[in-house]
């Protein structure tokens, strides 16, 4: 008997187009940083899961700085917090930021790997400015129960941001892990609605 190979579907525009649905999702925020809500003097964070930015205050809105995911933004933002205080992450100038220049204070990722006794020798002035980059992040977040579409959501923001010719997309770091839309899986429309202005948030986006 020949054998047969399995059937193995990928999405086809020409052939697929009225497959691809229409959601919209509402952002809600800002939020403070959590530890931050008596300083700032903004609401919690709930504890969903879900997508959230990282923002800053900018002209008439706000400015994207990083975009993520996870099952428990409490759980998610108490892990992020340690990772800056270890001096894991990029620090930045958060007056510059809020004008959309990306100044770098202290280089997270690979270069703190190498350097943690750098990092040790400066530990008071570094703790100062990371905290002071915590009080001033305002975020914003979108309830998100499905695993796949938050991740196709953070990849779509991000690659958008990366071909971004505006000068705010510099504040992402860049080489972020992303998990697109894979081939079997439909695109899906998605339209963004929130109450703010958020530069770095396109009004539509295709995941």
């Amino acid at each position: 008997m020949k054998k047969t190979l399995p059937h193995f579907w990928s999405f086809d525009r020409l052939t697929d187009a009225s497959l691809v649905k229409t959601e919209d999702i509402i952002w809600q925020g800002p939020f403070s940083w959590i530890g931050y809500e008596q300083v700032n003097k903004l609401k919690p964070i709930p504890d969903i899961a879900g997508v959230y930015f990282f923002t800053f205050e900018y002209k008439d809105g706000y400015i994207l700085r990083s975009v993520g995911v996870t099952s428990s933004m409490k759980r998610r933002f108490r892990e992020h917090t340690r990772e800056y205080n270890k001096g894991n992450y990029t620090v930045l100038d958060v007056e510059s930021a809020k004008n959309g220049v990306r100044k770098e204070l202290w280089h997270g990722w690979q270069y703190a790997k190498e350097h943690q006794q750098q990092f040790l020798e400066y530990e008071d002035v570094i703790l100062e400015l990371i905290e002071k980059e915590l009080i001033a992040y305002r975020i914003f977040i979108t309830e998100i129960a499905d695993r796949r579409k938050r991740e196709r959501i953070e990849a779509t923001l991000l690659i958008n941001t990366y071909s971004s010719k505006e000068s705010w997309a510099d504040l992402i770091d860049g080489g972020m892990s992303l998990r697109g839309r894979y081939n079997n899986e439909i695109p899906i429309e998605i339209k963004n609605i929130c109450p703010h202005k958020l530069y770095g948030l396109p009004e539509t986006i295709e995941i």
